[in-house]
């Protein structure tokens, strides 16, 4: 082999950009041309065009990486298709407020002009996510790339729009949804967050209308009350027992409105009556129509009184809950108020608390779709991973309601319903197309777009150019998985299953992998407005893509909430190092190198071999199972312990042997390519340059190579537990001479060894820097140590002054005694376990321990030079 020089480090950022444009110039993103392997294909979940990088992103989209990589090298035809959603309800927000910024008001603009804005903000930051995958070295096919408000693909959109109306699976109609009163748009529940905060609980008495008796509900939104309609009670509760029926009279208004039983009050809760407002609460909505009550509504669009309400009337909804029970007290009908923790469903985009509102909306019929997808996943067809989120997926479509599709913007995909001016709607692709279905001229079209979830829904085959018949629809679809977050699991996941099933007749993945959510390193949620946010472009400017993917990958495993700390990231990236150096020693001692495999092989080189077989057994299992934390834990035990620690080291003597250098070069060279290998699908970037430097130049990029085939006679199980025992021995012996105090970098001048090293002799001399093993035990003073049936022993006598060492010994321990004393008091506290973060009491504890046994060390090793 000829002289390689390896740079004495890796400048990553410029590798990166290197290698990632070979990689596309190649045409490596693009499916295979060899059609007799097997697909495998991925429609990834499309970024908003709005988006920025962050840490969620950091793991989802390096996860479809990770197997799409894999997958090539174990042989698959790999397609993996990105592309970014229009993201209604953001993208139209972001826009309005730069208009707004520039003295612009959107709503002077009309409809055309500010949707050429949109399409103007699109063309100059639209796309900038998908250039910052790119730097996380995700390897999608960018040629394929699509957007869901394309031309094709929104003809996709409305031709299924068109079907399910055609088929009355489409309608509208006035139910209770989630209302901005900001935006002024229904939004759907991955819209909104929940905050919980510290409110009031308002105990009303509504008084029969009779005189008879009074019965007491217990409200948070007190404002609502001026459109209640009914109160209900359990048909169980006794205390209710012939009460139902009769009228009550509503405090304030004076309006007489019934007693009702129904099953959706909690008998336990409180008065067990609760009062019924169908216009202002899903609950609530869902009684009134089972009773046939009006559903009046008391607040309008923007959160304000509606007329017919006297001097409450224009008033916000806050403001009018203020004077409501000021009112309430003075006429004698408020029993109490008491604090209550409320859960505020908040406006992702405004940040305004949400109302729920009876509003005339679009609407589809989900019953009759969730049934094969019900049995999709229960019949295995789909495997959702970690299989706990089948019971989540299952519940939710089991008891599925009518899916609100519309939303009153301008960005979007426009309801393609037409109306004519009899009122007559029919739904069509154009203007054109509408009245030639109506038979007579269109006077309007409905001026909503559709929830971009509907759209979304359509992504794995939609993509593919459905509803033509298209050659990537019949290679790749149904897709080989869907890499998501659990957050979207019903409102975007069951929604596609339900699409691909009823359009495609088919599934749309084979299966659904839920990503683990990144937290902060003290476990609360990442977030900007928190100011609890990573941004991982800065991460990677700092350390490296290869680092930040280590760390978020290593810690995917079974578990769905992973810690990110920057401490981790800077671990990674040493660990990174540590594969770059150990590779250059070995380019570095790989004079006269020709890659013939060696006639034989000495035990060690047999054992890294060994070690080699079961680390790439286990490696590919933890892909194949998705466990990305068990693969790193795998590849880095072989390569930090195995292959650096132990075999780099036992074997320097026999590189510098130009006799005995052929072996071991070629296992460092065989185990470093196998490994570089395993190891490209989570860290594609360092793998590949230091590739560049160890193959031919005939030789295929890493990327395009074949992931490493182990021959079965390399996996010798009873040579490699020999070897470990050497090992094992070793690390006992440098654990002894480190309690006497003997320097690593001095050598011992002899230990007696009682017991069989079978054959280690030269690995532990080396290894342990030690110039003699004496078979016996020694006649003098000197310490011992027993392991895997071998007794060591160390004589002390002339080694250490006696003096010198108890006084040494006595300051470390008057040092160390304190700190435990601290420890020990902190711990002591009382409460203290209750206030402190658990992690903070966790340190504690593990500090104190090893304090402890710290000293119960060092009285040892005074009581052994005590006389």
């Amino acid at each position: 082999m000829q002289e390689v020089n390896m740079p004495t480090q890796n400048a990553s950022r410029q590798t990166e950009s290197k290698w990632y444009a070979c990689w596309e110039e190649a045409g490596l993103f693009r499916p295979d041309t060899d059609t007799s392997k097997p697909t495998y294909s991925i429609t990834i979940p499309p970024p908003n065009i709005t988006g920025s990088l962050h840490m969620g992103h950091s793991l989802c989209y390096p996860t479809q990486d990770v197997l799409g990589r894999y997958k090539r090298l174990t042989g698959h035809r790999v397609m993996i298709l990105p592309g970014q959603d229009h993201a209604g309800i953001a993208t139209q927000s972001v826009v309005s407020k730069q208009l707004k910024a520039q003295g612009v008001n959107p709503t002077e603009l009309g409809r055309e002009k500010f949707i050429e804005k949109v399409w103007e903000w699109r063309e100059e930051s639209g796309s900038t996510i998908l250039e910052q995958f790119r730097q996380l070295g995700c390897a999608f096919d960018w040629e394929r790339s699509r957007f869901t408000l394309d031309d094709e693909y929104a003809k996709a959109v409305l031709q299924v729009f068109i079907e399910w109306f055609d088929a009355g699976m489409i309608y509208k109609g006035k139910r209770v949804v989630n209302w901005d009163p900001v935006l002024l748009t229904s939004v759907s529940d991955i819209e909104t967050e929940r905050k919980n905060v510290r409110g009031k609980l308002y105990h009303i008495r509504y008084p029969f209308a009779d005189g008879s008796g009074q019965v007491v509900i217990a409200t948070t939104r007190p404002e609502t009350m001026l459109a209640d309609v009914a109160v209900a009670v359990h048909p169980s509760d006794k205390r209710y027992e012939g009460l139902v029926g009769k009228s009550l009279r509503l405090p304030i208004t004076g309006r007489e409105i019934p007693l009702i039983a129904d099953q959706y009050p909690d008998p336990e809760f409180g008065t067990g009556a609760v009062k019924i407002t169908p216009a202002h609460d899903p609950n609530d909505f869902e009684v009134g129509a089972r009773h046939n009550l009006e559903m009046p509504v008391v607040l309008d669009e923007r959160a304000k009184v509606v007329e017919g309400f006297g001097d409450y009337s224009g008033m916000d909804r806050y403001a009018a809950r203020k004077k409501i029970v000021q009112q309430l007290e003075d006429e004698g009908f408020l029993v109490k108020i008491e604090d209550h923790d409320i859960a505020l469903i908040v406006s992702e985009r405004s940040g305004e608390v949400v109302e729920p509102l009876l509003s005339e909306q679009w609407f589809v019929r989900q019953t009759e779709l969730a049934g094969p997808a019900i049995e999709a996943v229960k019949s295995g067809k789909i495997k959702i991973t970690p299989n706990r989120y089948e019971t989540v997926y299952l519940d939710w479509l089991e008891n599925v309601r009518d899916w609100c599709i519309s939303r009153q913007l301008w960005w979007g995909h426009r309801i393609p319903v037409f109306y004519t001016a009899d009122g007559t709607a029919v739904a069509a692709q154009s203007w054109a197309e509408a009245e030639a279905k109506a038979g007579q001229p269109i006077e309007r079209q409905d001026n909503d777009v559709l929830d971009t979830w509907f759209s979304s829904g359509l992504w794995p085959f939609a993509t593919m150019g459905w509803p033509q018949e298209t050659a990537d629809l019949a290679e790749f679809y149904p897709t080989s998985i869907l890499v998501t977050d659990r957050n979207i699991l019903y409102l975007w996941v069951a929604r596609m299953v339900m699409m691909g099933c009823y359009f495609c007749k088919e599934i749309p993945f084979h299966e659904v992998l839920i990503h683990a959510t990144v937290m902060t390193e003290d476990g609360r949620r990442m977030s900007k407005s928190l100011g609890t946010g990573v941004d991982p472009r800065e991460i990677i400017d700092k350390m490296g893509a290869d680092p930040l993917r280590w760390t978020l990958l290593s810690q995917a495993g079974s578990n769905q909430e992973i810690r990110y700390s920057e401490r981790r990231t800077e671990d990674a990236r040493n660990f990174c190092n540590k594969v770059w150096n150990a590779s250059r020693f070995v380019l570095m001692n790989s004079e006269g190198y020709e890659g013939l495999e060696p006639s034989s092989f000495e035990l060690v080189d047999q054992w890294l071999l060994s070690r080699l077989a079961e680390t790439e057994a286990a490696v590919r299992k933890a892909y194949d199972d998705y466990d990305f934390q068990a693969a790193c834990q795998a590849l880095f035990s072989f390569f930090w312990t195995d292959y650096c620690d132990w075999y780099l080291e036992v074997s320097k003597h026999r590189l510098q042997d130009p006799a005995q250098r052929a072996t071991p070069q070629w296992v460092l060279h065989q185990a470093l390519r196998a490994f570089l290998t395993m190891m490209h699908p989570i860290t594609p970037f360092l793998t590949e340059e230091i590739m560049s430097y160890l193959r031919s130049p005939e030789e295929k990029m890493l990327m395009a190579s074949a992931w490493p085939t182990i021959p079965a006679a390399w996996h010798q199980p009873q040579i490699g537990a020999q070897v470990e025992r050497w090992f094992e021995i070793t690390r006992a012996l440098r654990a002894l001479r480190n309690d006497v105090g003997v320097k690593p970098s001095e050598q011992l001048a002899e230990v007696f060894v009682e017991g069989d090293l079978q054959g280690g002799e030269s690995v532990i001399l080396s290894q342990a820097k030690v110039q003699r093993l004496t078979p016996g035990k020694p006649s003098g003073k000197s310490v011992a140590t027993t392991i895997s049936g071998v007794d060591l022993h160390i004589p002390i006598e002339g080694l250490i002054d006696p003096e010198k060492e108890r006084a040494r010994l006595q300051k470390e321990l008057e040092k160390v005694e304190p700190e435990l004393l601290k420890i020990t008091t902190l711990l002591s506290q009382p409460n203290f376990a209750e206030r402190a973060k658990p992690e903070v009491v966790e340190r504690n504890q593990r500090q104190q321990a090893e304090l402890e046994q710290k000293i119960v060390k060092i009285k040892e090793r005074m009581e052994l030079f005590g006389s």
